[in-house]
């Protein structure tokens, strides 16, 4: 009888979703935006994108060889931070520049404070804000490979000017800026991708992307239309499905997951319209990302039984 007792320590929920999993999934869901982005910048968008993940996957290995710890490459976290990253900036980009945010990314944001689940900032979105205030790196976008020019500003920031794209333009991609940000048609395929394999849930998404719709009807002359621009010019939907929804600094309640979403789509208003930078949804994420704790801990169900506090 005792053979058939069994002690060990919680949890005792088994599941075969694995961080590996959950990792090939998003690389899965970002692939229409990274062929999306070669079709419209060309082979240089291939060329940055590998760039940024063996810099990222081989800065992780070599960490983890210094610092004598248990190798994690093959959880293709590594990959991922790597392939958004390189979504995140225009095929123009010095190759020398990928290299320094990957490092950055990876070295500084990520295994410094214990690898993945251990950082408290999204590692590819604070390497872009890294790479925007240290180099300028999203201030010029490329063209697409089928428009005379090298790069000029993206329609956003044509947008606080006045000057409007089509929206079918905006929709598509076929219009300058980074590399994975502008086909919001690819950007809508991998997010309902994600939202099929229940890899994220609609909260953060939804909040975010509605949020910036709402300021942006009340900001810019009371105009569905206008607030349409707003949200199909920019990084918006990369941010909200692939980058504000990282379980690592990201809350894990419903609740949370709004009040998160809702946020960073103030702040991303905010930015744009009263800001220096054009964009906002970098920024507006990395700073939810500092709230998230407090976020998580004002929104946690009460444990039954528990103290009142």
């Amino acid at each position: 009888m005792e053979n058939n007792l069994h002690l060990s320590v919680s949890p005792h929920i088994r599941s075969k979703i694995t961080t590996q999993r959950i990792m090939l999934d998003v690389i899965i869901a970002l692939l229409p935006a990274l062929i999306a982005g070669t079709v419209i910048f060309g082979i240089r968008a291939l060329l940055i994108t590998a760039v940024c993940i063996f810099t990222c996957v081989a800065g992780e290995f070599v960490f983890n060889v210094i610092t004598k710890k248990q190798q994690t490459v093959k959880d293709l976290s590594a990959v991922v931070t790597g392939l958004l990253l390189a979504l995140n900036v225009p095929a123009n980009i010095p190759v020398w520049q990928c290299v320094i945010g990957s490092l950055f990314a990876i070295i500084v944001v990520k295994c410094v404070f214990g690898g993945i689940g251990c950082n408290i900032v999204n590692p590819a979105i604070t390497a872009r804000v890294f790479m925007i205030i240290a180099f300028g790196a999203m201030a010029k976008a490329a063209f697409p490979v089928n428009v005379d020019g090298v790069s000029g500003a993206t329609p956003l920031a044509d947008l606080q000017q006045g000057v409007k794209t089509e929206i079918l333009d905006l929709f598509l991609g076929r219009i300058g800026g980074s590399i994975g940000e502008t086909s919001k048609l690819a950007l809508l395929l991998g997010g309902i991708y994600l939202l099929a394999r229940k890899v994220i849930t609609w909260q953060i998404p939804v909040t975010f992307i509605g949020t910036v719709f709402v300021m942006s009807f009340l900001l810019d002359g009371l105009s569905l239309l206008n607030a349409l621009y707003w949200i199909l010019s920019g990084g918006l939907f990369i941010g909200a499905f692939f980058m504000a929804t990282d379980y690592v600094t990201s809350p894990s309640t419903a609740w949370g997951k709004v009040i998160f979403g809702v946020g960073a789509g103030l702040l991303t208003a905010i930015i744009r319209f009263y800001g220096n930078y054009p964009e906002g949804v970098s920024f507006a994420i990395l700073f939810m990302n500092i709230l998230n704790p407090y976020i998580e801990n004002a929104t946690q169900r009460k444990l039954f039984g528990g103290e009142v506090k």
